[in-house]
């Protein structure tokens, strides 16, 4: 076969997973020797081995990389080696059962594409055996054949065989997953790993060969979109080249790029190389150098696309991590998030599940210990160029750091996550601002007070919009120029556009923030009545009523109307949580979508133990106090 040949063929991960001494490694050795991907001599280096020792002949001593492996006899690394066979090539992935390894396991299956999960016919399925499963279903590895290895042990019998399938299968149902194959196996013999076992003719169906070559190879880095995390920035002669190292996609001279979390855009010049000619196109996996058709101030660790395709930005995401650190992680705690080159500080917000790999269940929890997978909120002061790992799991995956060790990975989760990059970018131009001519104190004497928004915040049936017009009925009394905003007079209009998708929401509350900022500018109190459920939406709405009114003390007022998920789904004045749990409504905030409570909002009303009148006449109080009468 020519090296042009060689270079063309497919090549797939496949990691080996099971309970100790379930015979990983024997099976790798022997898929060796049976596919003819053993490395001249390495037969015999075995077997003189094993002479030397006094041992009999194992083939799990292919696998065993390290001297304390032989000596107690459980694999420890994650070692890997390449086969293969007509079809394609394999990296093999042995990852360790033991259950002080688990770790190093997770780290062997992060990378795979499909997963071979070993069971004993003699011990049948094991704690681990679910664990394991448990544990690539984390990690997303879907194309999974089970190997009841060891059916010698069983005397061949189908009847065994059909328990442990039985039993194993509707284990696997409940977390999601349908296995591509089930096969009965004596890896240390061979049987059905090339070539059918004579000894087990009631198996019809395919050899772990066959299996192996049936498994669809995830798509190429090449065919996902353009990511390339910007390493540092070389100025040659006249020159600046961005260099970095292609993460997925193709780029080419006369390509568009988009750099995020910056939002600048401009088109490729050229490619460059290390004492080497130019070039016209590169691809994933290449370190390349670009330059731009225009200078541009580019940072490390901004992330270059294609304008289409692009990752999503934004400054909060849900993460599924793996945590290695000896104290635990807390809510509140911050570390620094590492993500393709950028380094930034990140906080955790809040602890959504802890996952007992015991009775492979979620659990509520308010810390991570060591070894602890758990899914959570993290939350950045700056803007993040985010992909989620299911889209692309080169760019997906993260670490978290104290700054000097590792304490956790991560995979990427943008499940509720609106991207928030239209939210940040301003796309009009050339436009020249005109003063008014009455200025805010005017408006506030003529009004007899300022202008300013209560931004009332809460999760429906809170009761934020009886709050809301109860309260603009008594401040009008009262002589206050007032007006509420609520879903019921903007959906209909200057929302009717928009849906209730995360990237929706967010736009719906950006528009509400502008337009409650002019009705501040223009003297009123204005009173917005809605979920608002991401924190960061409700800081651009503070950020807009603060340049409208860039002189007030106090123009924004967060209120959050506070009662728990419980209490709210009770009282469901509008059936919509009920809806929501028999999936008539997708993304409803407290049910499948998020919502982020105020870290310091300027009042709380928590109608969990305040009735209306309460409420309102806190309000009040408050608004009495704060909005100064001329």
């Amino acid at each position: 076969m020519s090296d042009d040949m060689k270079a063309a063929r497919e090549l797939m991960r496949i990691v080996i997973v099971g309970h100790v001494d379930h015979g990983k490694s024997t099976l790798v050795g022997r898929l060796f020797h049976e596919t003819g991907s053993l490395p001249e001599g390495k037969y015999e280096a075995i077997k003189a081995m094993c002479e030397r020792r006094g041992m009999p002949f194992e083939w799990a001593f292919l696998m065993d990389a390290f001297q304390s492996e032989r000596d107690q006899g459980i694999t420890i690394d994650t070692a890997q080696i390449w086969f293969k066979t007509a079809l394609r090539d394999y990296t093999i992935i042995d990852a360790p059962g033991h259950r002080e390894f688990i770790k190093n396991m997770i780290t062997g299956a992060s990378s795979a594409e499909a997963a071979l999960m070993l069971i004993d016919a003699g011990q049948g399925i094991q704690q681990q055996s679910r664990l394991h499963a448990f544990l690539l279903n984390l990690l997303g590895v879907k194309q999974i054949a089970v190997l009841v290895n060891k059916m010698d042990l069983a005397d061949f019998d189908q009847g065994r065989f059909d328990a442990i399938a039985s039993e194993y299968r509707a284990y696997l149902a409940t977390l999601g997953i349908t296995p591509n194959y089930i096969i009965p196996l004596v890896a240390r013999d061979g049987d059905n790993i090339v070539g059918r076992s004579d000894r087990m003719t009631w198996y019809k169906g395919p050899t772990l060969v066959e299996a192996l070559d049936s498994f669809k190879p995830a798509a190429p880095l090449s065919a996902l979109p353009l990511r390339l995390p910007i390493q540092d920035i070389y100025k040659f002669d006249d020159r600046r080249i961005l260099a970095g190292r292609i993460a997925s996609g193709t780029l080419k001279v006369g390509d568009t790029l988009l750099f995020s979390p910056s939002n600048k855009t401009a088109r490729i010049a050229s490619i460059e190389g290390w004492s080497a000619p130019a070039r016209t196109d590169a691809e994933a996996g290449e370190s390349v150098g670009v330059t731009l058709d225009e200078q541009l101030f580019i940072e490390r660790g901004e992330m270059a696309s294609h304008v289409d395709g692009a990752p999503i930005e934004s400054n909060v995401f849900r993460a599924r991590i793996f945590w290695l650190g000896k104290a635990p992680l807390e809510v509140g705690q911050s570390y620094r998030l590492r993500l393709q080159t950028r380094e930034v500080p990140v906080t955790v917000e809040r602890i959504e599940n802890l996952f007992d790999p015991d009775t492979f269940t979620t659990r509520p929890g308010d810390k991570v210990g060591r070894n602890d997978i758990a899914e959570l909120v993290l939350r950045s002061p700056s803007m993040l160029a985010l992909d989620a790992a299911e889209s692309n799991g080169k760019t997906g995956r993260f670490v978290l750091s104290d700054g000097r060790n590792i304490l956790a990975g991560g995979i990427i989760s943008l499940d509720g996550c609106p991207d928030q990059r239209r939210l940040v970018t301003v796309k009009s131009q050339n436009l020249t601002a005109v003063a008014h001519g009455i200025t805010t104190e005017q408006r506030n004497r003529r009004n007899g007070h300022p202008g300013g928004v209560l931004w009332l915040t809460g999760l429906s049936g809170a009761g934020k919009s009886t709050i809301a017009m109860a309260l603009e009925q008594e401040l009008f009394r009262r002589g206050f120029h007032v007006f509420v905003l609520d879903g019921d007079n903007v959906r209909r209009g200057l929302s009717a556009n928009l849906g209730f998708a995360p990237e929706d929401r967010a736009e719906n509350i950006r528009r509400i923030g502008e337009v409650a900022a002019l009705f501040a500018e223009s003297g009123q109190i204005v009173i917005t009545a809605f979920i608002s459920p991401y924190r960061a939406d409700r800081d651009r709405a503070r950020e807009a009523v603060a340049r409208a009114l860039p002189g007030a003390e106090r123009s924004f007022h967060e209120i959050y109307v506070k009662a728990d998920l419980a209490t709210c789904e009770g009282r469901d004045p509008k059936g919509l949580y009920r809806k929501a749990r028999a999936g008539q409504i997708a993304e409803f905030t407290g049910i499948d979508a998020p919502y982020e409570p105020p870290a310091v909002p300027e009042l709380v009303i928590d109608t969990e133990s305040l009735d209306i009148d309460q409420a309102v006449a806190l309000a009040v109080r408050y608004v009495e106090s704060h909005f100064r009468r001329y």
